[in-house]
């Protein structure tokens, strides 16, 4: 295990807050970065301090708006 500190203003495009930029990486880390679009829209949940219910719910439906944009295509 690293002991090596984490510099969260340098990882997931500037994200502020620690836990976003290792969950960014630890995303990259599987292959599946999170695009500037998804950072953005973890930082405004954070910045506006939406609860998780809330979240998940905003992306829900966001994956659903993708699906059926793939689905017209």
């Amino acid at each position: 295990m690293s002991e090596k500190p984490h510099d969260s203003g340098s990882t997931a495009g500037g994200a502020t807050s620690g836990l976003l930029a290792e969950a960014a990486h630890l995303q990259a880390i599987e292959g599946n970065p999170l695009t500037a679009e998804e950072i953005a829209m973890f930082e405004m949940f954070e910045r506006e301090g939406w609860p998780p219910e809330r979240c998940r719910a905003h992306i829900l439906r966001h994956v659903g708006d993708r699906g059926r944009i793939a689905a017209a295509e």
